[in-house]
């Protein structure tokens, strides 16, 4: 028999890895409570970090916010930006040249 894949709400994964940063408890504790695998706790717990979620890491007392996840996007926005504007400088030069 097929096994369903389950799927777990933003706030619900937020929540969990709260409970991980938050707690002495390990991993392996905190995901037998919620019912889910201490892998997948620590996969949301690295993805939250790299995309910019709301969890607070005690370790380093930094707040991950949506912020640094954002800053990430525009700064990869503007070096594509960057990009292009050369590309189509070295079109015009190219076209410019040839109608003479």
């Amino acid at each position: 028999m097929k096994r369903m894949r389950r799927h777990f709400s933003r706030e619900f994964k937020v929540e969990a890895v709260r409970q991980l940063l938050g707690g002495k408890r390990p991993a392996a504790v905190v995901a037998r409570e919620l019912g889910i695998g201490a892998d997948v706790l620590r996969r949301w717990r690295d993805e939250l970090r790299t995309q910019g979620g709301a969890a607070t890491d005690p370790r380093t007392a930094r707040t991950v916010t949506s912020d640094d996840g954002e800053l990430r996007r525009l700064r990869h926005e503007n070096a594509v930006l960057r990009e292009e504007r050369e590309i189509l400088k070295k079109a015009t030069a190219f076209f410019a040249r040839e109608t003479r």
